[in-house]
């Protein structure tokens, strides 16, 4: 979502909309599934529930565009894991090593790219209802960031290092 280019009419505004919420629906439906299996309940509802709502977002953007031709997007332009078309990476791979931090740091920094996308356009668009569906918008993004930064508060960062360990062993032999 760097990359993307501004977005200048309403058409522009739907296609980009679309774009980051069905990757966004897709997404959290894989993250969910993949950490119920892995026992990361309170984080897999969570995302389970993100979802829902960017199904539902979904669902609504094709309801209000409907009729409207919209212009093609390169989907990787809005993809969670990687800047290069989707044939290109091995979300198996990604996922084998995903933690729920993990998770939710990526669907952190995709809901902060489309916030600020928004944010971009409402500050750079002069047609009255791109800055309008656009502030819709970035204001559902910023309820999802707010409750993925709550999650991450609650979720164990994972060790990473050898100094991570270290302390994990050392804090576990005094017990």
């Amino acid at each position: 979502m760097a990359n993307a280019t501004p977005i200048g009419n309403l058409a522009e505004c739907y296609a980009n909309a679309l774009a980051i919420e069905r990757e966004a629906a897709e997404r959290c439906a894989q993250f969910a599934e993949f950490l119920e299996d892995h026992g990361a309940l309170g984080t897999a509802e969570l995302f389970g529930k993100l979802a829902r709502f960017e199904q539902q977002h979904v669902e609504e953007l094709e309801r209000r565009s409907s009729g409207m031709p919209l212009p093609t997007l390169r989907p990787w332009e809005f993809n969670w894991l990687d800047d290069a078309p989707a044939e290109q990476v091995n979300h198996e791979f990604v996922f084998h090593l995903m933690t729920p931090h993990d998770a939710l740091k990526i669907a952190l920094g995709a809901e902060k790219r489309a916030q600020a996308l928004y944010e971009q356009t409402i500050a750079t668009t002069s047609d009255p209802e791109v800055k309008r569906l656009a502030r819709e918008l970035a204001g559902e993004e910023m309820e999802h960031i707010a409750w993925i930064e709550d999650a991450l508060k609650k979720a164990p960062r994972p060790l990473v290092s050898e100094t991570d360990y270290e302390a994990l062993f050392s804090a576990s032999s005094l017990h």
